[in-house]
């Protein structure tokens, strides 16, 4: 093990595998003693062999028009039973507070009325939209599908960095990822009791199927994907071939007597509920951009009239407003009269005067952000701008005070990543999804972990050249033994005190083939 990490160095960041610099964290000493017996040489050819197996299987995502391979770094990101239920029950407790924002922020807005949210936070946020006001979904549900971005502090406590609860995209990585390090690295698998992330396609389809319109018994559920050419297209057609639902264009939709239907070979097919993965703006000529071609004219009246269920709802992208960010936890007491399992990042509300002329006086010491950006587009990190730079991010803060946040800079905790020949710190952020069927916010235990191949870097999003690690949830240690292991000595553990099954991979056979 010493020739992998020879060169291991902890810095400033909570290190997830090693709480000293000879010292495994108890959750990763299977991992690190699976480790210790390989060559730099052969976790070099098993990373390799990851890379082509997803590029034979077409996992790629798409940069500036070319397809690239996802990276996957060989090296799992463990986190432990007890730490997964905070992460669990905080992104469960999020995702309830934004719905009933969002259901109150579209109808009579007590939230503002109360004093709790400015009323221009809301009227402001660029995707606040007015046409789906009063718009109530069949089961009330909003938020079908959440993605909420967390990262650990330096002292290792896990912080709510945003929320994406319009089309979050990543989930299609967390089950291919769960898929190559089976076939890749067995043995790992062998040691681990690992929680599976398999069932997320049955759940997501049962919460959409739940959401269908009063008096649908056997809804039909599609899948709606901007085409070939989307940077996540890929994700798109293997959720519908998990789910067995159909992938559907714009151009395969009519909407007509407030009715839904799919063009098919065998002619017109009523459609229930759609899964959208196209933004609200090119979603309905009617109503927004008339020049799309991406949508079907006449989504919105349909929903409004109650024949169709879009999922995620339409206006969701003012409860992801990076400023309306800063009011969840406020709104975590006011709708839920719970404390925030999990904190923000200290965050700066740059629309204030006090706030702004604070954050202005340290700017290089900031992380300044766009409030609608994604991707890390936009994000300016302040000890690494120019003074020019400093400068120009200073008038257009001045010129647009509600356009912009400010967060101190976090060292996000790091995770041993195969570097050429060696294993070197990385910083990580994780991605947990949410799917609400309108009874249970049920949230995968796994999520997409996101790591930053540059030294140093601390923008993890894969347009930026960020790649990706298989998150392992453990079982607590009451689970049942591992399969294949001597059990007389162990007493019995009955079927409804077992702990949750131990994923070893999803089976080869059919259930890739097209449905």
């Amino acid at each position: 093990m010493a020739d992998l990490f020879e060169d291991y160095t902890l810095g400033a960041a909570w290190d997830e595998m090693f709480a000293s610099a000879d010292e495994p964290r108890l959750s990763y000493r299977a991992v690190h003693d699976t480790l210790r017996p390989l060559s730099s040489t052969e976790l070099r050819a098993r990373s390799d062999s990851l890379a082509r197996t997803f590029l034979d299987q077409g996992v790629t995502f798409d940069v500036a028009g070319e397809e690239r391979p996802f990276p996957l770094d060989i090296v799992p990101r463990v986190v432990d039973a007890d730490e997964w239920d905070v992460v669990s029950r905080g992104v469960a407790q999020r995702v309830r507070a934004l719905e009933a924002f969002l259901a109150d922020v579209y109808d009579t807005a007590e939230v503002v009325s109360d004093g709790v949210v400015p009323r221009a936070v809301v009227v402001t946020s660029k995707h606040y939209h007015r046409q789906v006001a009063g718009l109530e979904p069949p089961n009330g549900v909003r938020c079908h599908v959440s993605g909420i971005d967390l990262v650990r502090d330096e002292q290792g406590t896990f912080r709510v960095l945003e929320d994406n609860v319009r089309v979050p995209s990543g989930v299609s990585y967390v089950m291919e990822n769960r898929r190559a390090m089976s076939q890749v690295f067995p043995e790992a698998f062998d040691t681990h009791r690992i929680r599976p992330v398999g069932a997320y396609p049955r759940q997501l389809l049962a919460a959409l199927r739940a959401a269908a319109p009063a008096g649908i018994d056997d809804p039909t559920v599609v899948v709606l994907t901007p085409g070939v050419h989307n940077s996540a297209y890929f994700e798109h057609a293997l959720l519908a071939r998990t789910m067995g639902v159909e992938l559907v264009e714009g151009r395969d939709l009519v909407c007509l007597g407030n009715r839904v239907r799919m063009r098919t070979t065998s002619g017109e097919q009523r459609v229930d509920v759609i899964y959208r993965r196209v933004d609200d703006d090119y979603l309905d000529p009617v109503q927004f951009r008339s020049d799309s071609l991406l949508g079907c004219p006449g989504l919105v009246n349909a929903a409004r009239a109650g024949a169709v269920t879009i999922a995620n709802a339409i206006g969701n992208g003012v409860a992801d407003d990076k400023l309306l960010y800063t009011y969840v936890p406020d709104l975590i007491r006011y709708y839920l009269h719970e404390e925030p399992v999990i904190e923000n990042v200290q965050t700066y509300r740059l629309e204030e005067p006090e706030a702004r002329a604070e954050a202005l006086d340290i700017l290089s010491q900031l992380v300044v952000k766009p409030v609608d950006g994604s991707g890390g587009k936009g994000l300016v990190i302040g000890p690494r701008a120019t003074r020019g730079q400093l400068e120009a991010l200073r008038g257009r803060i001045i010129e647009d005070p509600r356009g912009w946040i400010a967060q101190p800079v976090v060292q996000l905790s790091t995770v041993p990543t195969l570097i050429g020949e060696r294993l070197s710190p990385r910083h990580v952020d994780l991605r947990p999804f949410a799917v609400n069927d309108g009874t249970d916010v049920w949230v995968l235990p796994g999520g997409l972990t996101r790591v930053a191949l540059p030294e140093g870097e601390l923008v993890v999003n894969s347009s930026q050249g960020g790649g990706s690690k298989d998150t392992w949830v453990l079982t607590d240690a009451d689970a049942a033994p591992l399969p294949g292991r001597p059990t007389a000595a162990l007493p019995t553990v009955l079927p409804h005190l077992r702990g949750p099954e131990q994923d070893v991979g999803p089976e080869d056979g059919h259930e890739d083939q097209q449905q």
